[in-house]
């Protein structure tokens, strides 16, 4: 379904210099996609994207979604007959100091490409990625569920679940109606949720699996400063799977956007067993580049949430979802292509695309539709 579903097709990517929108960016193409990607400068040095060589693979547009001017120009350029939302502020602390920016870029940003997609009368399927943290977070001990309360402690979160709200609220309003009863009407909108995402590349500053990395290439002692914080700890290419998936099933259903179960939020999120303390997750990492990590939990820190994972029976239910990758052999292919990458920097494409071909080969053997 991948294969005709997105060979040659036209896609526009937002926030494809960062390290989720790299290895989608690397999966697209190797579908045979057309990517236009829309995006600030790489965020990190080293980046994803400049190993992987994306700017001279792929239509590369420069600039920032907080202006609806630019992302109106990157969506004529593109004529999309995708658009993958995942431009955004990420970082939970950053969002903490940098409160105006990280709503402008992910609250105002979504309504920006969403607002440019509506301009554009032109039908096209819009996956419009947030994150596991735009819940209403209780700390307590079950999954949430799509239909759960969508809230936020701290600046980041809440900045996600208010753009789940102006998803929803441009969905209603504009994306219900068939063809017929509004001229260019036909577009598509789900929302896309993941848990914490992991997998080779990622460089940011202050996220645990390149913190440890940093670390342990230095031989120093990584330090841990939330280790009792339970995640939903998934390899990259398993919310990539289900975006990709969520995107081909949604153009391909017959049925008007407004009638279609599929125009709603989903969670893609790892198996319960991948749900691990931060120490677990160090602990893992150390099997296989040993060293040592340090406590350095501090009373006085910013609120992080302490329990977080997600249900993703609908996903099973309705897209025959499910994750591929278990808690361990997600940590052996991270770190095995960090050290690969480390000993030999030419290496990052190759290595990104052997995962890929992995990736899909484990799930082709659990019978996944999308691998059909």
């Amino acid at each position: 379904m991948f294969n005709h579903l997105y060979q040659d097709k036209r896609v526009l990517l937002t926030g494809h210099t960062g390290f989720k929108g790299s290895w989608l960016a690397e999966w697209l193409l190797t579908l045979g996609a057309e990517v236009t990607g829309l995006a600030l400068p790489p965020p990190t040095e080293p980046a994803l994207f400049n190993q992987l060589g994306l700017a001279q693979r792929l239509r590369h547009l420069t600039g920032d979604i907080r202006d609806l001017a630019t992302v109106r120009a990157a969506l004529a350029a593109a004529r999309p007959h995708y658009v993958f939302h995942l431009a955004a502020q990420p970082l939970v602390r950053l969002a903490y100091e940098q409160p105006v920016e990280t709503y402008a870029t992910n609250v105002l940003g979504t309504v920006n490409v969403l607002e440019a997609v509506r301009l554009a009368k032109q039908p096209c399927t819009v996956i419009a990625i947030t994150t596991d943290k735009c819940y209403e977070n209780r700390e307590w001990v079950h999954s949430y569920r799509e239909e759960d309360p969508l809230g936020g402690h701290d600046p980041y979160s809440s900045s996600k679940g208010a753009a789940e709200l102006v998803i929803q609220a441009y969905r209603r309003s504009y994306f219900s109606l068939p063809p017929e009863a509004t001229p260019g009407s036909g577009i598509r909108l789900a929302s896309a949720r993941a848990g914490n995402v992991i997998g080779g590349g990622d460089w940011a500053s202050d996220r645990i699996v390149p913190d440890c990395i940093r670390a342990l290439s230095r031989g120093e002692t990584i330090p841990v400063r939330n280790k009792i914080a339970t995640r939903p700890w998934q390899h990259v290419l398993e919310p990539l799977s289900g975006y990709l998936w969520l995107g081909a099933a949604l153009a391909a259903d017959v049925r008007p956007p407004g009638s279609s179960p599929l125009a709603s939020a989903f969670n893609f999120g790892p198996a319960l067993t991948s749900n691990r303390t931060v120490a677990e997750l160090v602990l893992e990492i150390l099997k296989h580049w040993p060293g040592h990590w340090a406590d350095h939990s501090d009373p006085r820190a910013v609120h992080e949430a302490r329990l977080l994972n997600l249900a993703t029976d609908k996903a099973f239910h309705l897209l025959n979802w499910e994750p591929v990758w278990d808690f361990e052999h997600t940590l052996a292919q991270t770190v095995g292509w960090y050290r690969s990458c480390l000993a030999n920097p030419a290496e990052a494409r190759a290595l990104t695309a052997r995962q890929i071909s992995e990736f899909t080969a484990a799930a082709k053997t659990l019978g996944l539709l999308w691998t059909s």
